[in-house]
């Protein structure tokens, strides 16, 4: 699976769980939903380190790529 299906599989995971708690809460969603991206956001920050270092080579290497034909190229336009 590519680095970034992941990484954004685990920040999605993590919002979720934390919203549907705080939701259980009975905390208002918009606040819950705030809070929950601030917690997501944090956490995906300080654990997921290597696996967000792995979706940042994965776009440095999709950048390095020939760039192709001409074609290819006027047809992306």
């Amino acid at each position: 699976m590519k680095p970034w299906v992941t990484y954004s599989l685990v920040r999605i995971g993590i919002f979720a769980a934390v919203f549907a708690i705080l939701m259980l809460a009975n905390v208002t969603w918009w606040l819950s939903a705030i809070i929950a991206a601030t917690i997501g956001l944090c956490v995906g920050y300080i654990f997921f380190g290597k696996l967000r270092n792995a979706v940042a080579l994965d776009i440095v290497q999709r950048r390095a790529r020939p760039a192709g034909d001409v074609d290819t190229a006027a047809e992306d336009v």
